[in-house]
């Protein structure tokens, strides 16, 4: 998926910008829910968009329902213009 053919809304953008900071967890599940600092994301259809996109993944697999850390791929780095490896983000 190249940077050029996502286009992303402010609050999309804002929320790939939270989970690259380390402060998503993302449910393990067909649908993803998505928390950030520790409360539900309010606009789970961002959420499901921003997974299903492929933008956002987990960190690790769990238990179905399982909240787990949140992670940028590199499409989602890309669009956003960061640098580095994905894990970085993560481990800052």
């Amino acid at each position: 998926m190249s940077s050029e053919a996502v286009q992303l809304n402010r609050r999309e953008r804002a929320t790939l910008r939270a989970v690259g900071r380390g402060r998503a967890e993302i449910t393990c599940s067909a649908e993803p829910d998505l928390f950030i600092d520790g409360l539900a994301c309010c606009d789970q259809f961002t959420a499901h968009r921003l997974a299903h996109l492929r933008l956002v993944i987990p960190l690790r697999s769990g238990r179905i329902g399982e909240r787990v850390p949140a992670l940028l791929t590199e499409a989602a780095r890309a669009v956003l213009g960061l640098p580095g490896d994905a894990r970085d983000a993560v481990a800052a």
